[in-house]
């Protein structure tokens, strides 16, 4: 029997504000534990929170880059559960009136389709602490950091629309690309500003009615997130095909077997006890503020691929590399300005920058090559002052010292030779060490040319200028 997975996620992003959602307690990341905390975070007795406005208006641009519905009235509610790392033994979420509803994101699907995957609802929310498991000196021992206590999320619940792990990697992709072109959060998923729990089911291929889910929680990278639901999934069906019974329950993924592990079932499931928040107001939204709101949207991803495509010309493939981050979409877009060859200079962004921002382990704000000195150096490629063999070196070089393509080129003497008597020596020489393999390109094995062009660049040391080598090289053979 042929299965088909059902799949949908829950991603909480945490918000780029200075100050947490109820209270001005710092947001800064790597602080040391408990030192960014208050008695409103810490839910000391007596206290009342007051919601953060620059969390609210984040939170609506989230929903209009997503197409929700906006509700004029949405209300917070306490969500009751003892743990640890929650000090007020409930966390201040919104539940039955939720901020927005209704949206979608369209992705790319393995072949190349573009899919449309729901999304069921957007809500503000608080963050809990943070367990800090053998970091005393007692190994055993379990710390909390209150540091992260009340930090302001939201939470994107999609629709079970998703079909396949590759589709959920493709749909959060997308959704962490939006939260970044907004700046609403920094999508960092080691650090946590952007965590996903998945919910997975399967069921015979062409049957309407839904499998029993599971709950994978806290996946923190894109490999993560793949490799837990391809496990989930062939979890499921191997029991279906053994005629057990799927449990519906919570799950755990562990990274170091790459398996799913059982957190808790559904008898053991938390009754959370949703009611109003007492000490909150109502959120109450006029169109006013959200259409102030909405003119502030800068271009989105997938707007600016369909631009990128159009007034550029380039591959599908291409402007979606190239508007991966807008970072990188507008230094693309700076370098065409000066450089007005856009597939060539989307062709060494993709198959020389990026390969050397890997390599040195930065980011694309970290480049110590700008838009200027990457396309000046792209003009003496089209010039013929250098071969593109050379052009790689001097960009590896101005990576290394941060020198200017010009200046490297001097001073190793990587100048391209393009005068046709001293080449033409190099040929004849070369012509001359390789009797046999003249002869068998005179009796039409005329493939051999790439053979020689490549011993002249060799004995040139990647100077010669190809087109007219290849010139000279057809003329002298001929």
């Amino acid at each position: 029997m042929e299965y088909e997975a059902v799949i949908g996620l829950e991603v909480h992003a945490q918000l780029l504000t200075r100050s947490k959602l109820f209270c001005g307690c710092s947001t800064t990341f790597g602080r040391p534990p408990n030192t960014q905390v208050c008695p409103v975070c810490l839910g000391m007795p007596g206290v009342l929170p007051v919601i953060n406005e620059k969390a609210v208006e984040y939170a609506i641009r989230m929903a209009l880059a997503t197409d929700c519905r906006i509700n004029h009235r949405s209300v917070f509610a306490r969500k009751n559960y003892f743990y640890p790392d929650l000090p007020k033994g409930y966390q201040i979420s919104q539940y039955d009136e939720p901020l927005a509803e209704a949206g979608h994101i369209d992705t790319e699907t393995p072949d190349g389709r573009t899919k449309r995957v729901g999304i069921t609802r957007i809500h503000i929310e608080e963050d809990a602490g943070k367990l800090l498991h053998g970091e005393g000196d007692d190994e055993a021992s379990s710390l909390v950091d209150f540091n992260r206590a009340g930090m302001p999320l939201i939470e994107i619940v999609s629709e079970p629309h998703i079909s396949s792990p590759e589709e959920a990697v493709s749909y959060l992709k997308a959704l962490r690309d939006i939260l970044l072109y907004l700046e609403i959060c920094d999508g960092n998923m080691q650090e946590g500003s952007l965590r996903c729990d998945a919910n997975v089911s399967v069921r015979p291929k062409g049957t309407k009615e839904f499998g029993t889910k599971t709950e994978v929680k806290n996946m923190n990278s894109f490999k993560f997130l793949k490799d837990a639901l391809t496990y989930e999934i062939a979890r499921q069906i191997g029991l279906m095909e053994g005629g057990e019974r799927v449990v519906q329950e919570t799950r755990l993924f562990e990274p170091s077997t790459g398996r799913t592990r059982s957190m808790r079932t559904k008898e053991e499931a938390h009754d959370y006890r949703y009611f109003p928040e007492p000490d909150l107001l109502p959120l109450v939204l006029e169109d006013e503020e959200i259409e102030a709101i909405g003119v502030m949207l800068p271009e989105l991803p997938a707007q600016k691929k369909t631009r990128f495509m159009e007034e550029y010309g380039l591959p599908s493939y291409d402007a979606g590399i190239l508007t991966s981050s807008k970072r990188l979409a507008d230094f693309y877009e700076e370098c065409v300005g000066l450089f007005n060859e856009p597939k060539t200079v989307s062709n060494w962004i993709m198959s020389e920058l990026l390969r050397l921002l890997k390599e040195h382990n930065i980011s694309m704000e970290e480049s110590p090559v700008g838009a200027e000195r990457f396309t000046a150096l792209l003009k003496l490629l089209k010039g013929g002052r250098i071969s593109g063999k050379i052009a790689k070196e001097v960009l590896e070089e101005m990576f290394a010292t941060g020198k200017d393509a010009e200046a490297i080129i001097e001073e190793k003497g990587l100048s391209q030779i393009s005068d046709e008597s001293e080449l033409l020596q190099v040929v004849d020489r070369i012509i001359a060490d390789n009797p046999e393999n003249v002869e068998r390109y005179r009796a039409g094995k005329t493939k051999l040319l790439g053979f020689f062009v490549g011993e002249v660049m060799k004995a040139t040391r990647g100077k010669a200028n190809p087109q007219l080598v290849n010139r000279l090289l057809k003329e002298r053979l001929g």
